[in-house]
């Protein structure tokens, strides 16, 4: 199979490509539940629930906070760890290679 963003040879059982992390398959996107790996603070778990439901991060981990207080902690403590257990974790996509640093002029970044 070939990548139709980056043109290149993948595996045709390949649900992601090798090279430029972009969604392989039918015209319709399926939606998974995983782990975020560009937007955690611990495991990703709250991220991975905002990109499913197409939601903000930060509502979810304040959701996420208050169902665990008004539950009594442990309950809310148990939840995050089984989905952290269970959830797998997404892809990481990388910018194409031959990409500079799109840092603009006079930024101070180097």
């Amino acid at each position: 199979m070939i990548c139709p963003t980056c043109q290149r040879e993948i595996a045709d059982y390949s649900n992601f490509c090798y090279f430029c992390g972009t969604r392989q398959g039918s015209g319709v996107p399926s939606r998974r539940l995983m782990r975020s790996v560009v937007d955690s603070k611990i495991a990703g778990v709250c991220g991975g629930f905002a990109d499913y439901f197409n939601s903000d991060s930060t509502v979810v981990r304040i959701l996420f906070v208050f169902l665990t207080i008004a539950t009594g902690l442990v309950p809310g403590i148990v939840a995050y760890v089984v989905a952290w257990i269970l959830m797998p974790q997404a892809p990481y996509v990388s910018s194409p290679a031959g990409v500079a640093n799109t840092a603009a002029p006079g930024s101070g970044q180097r």
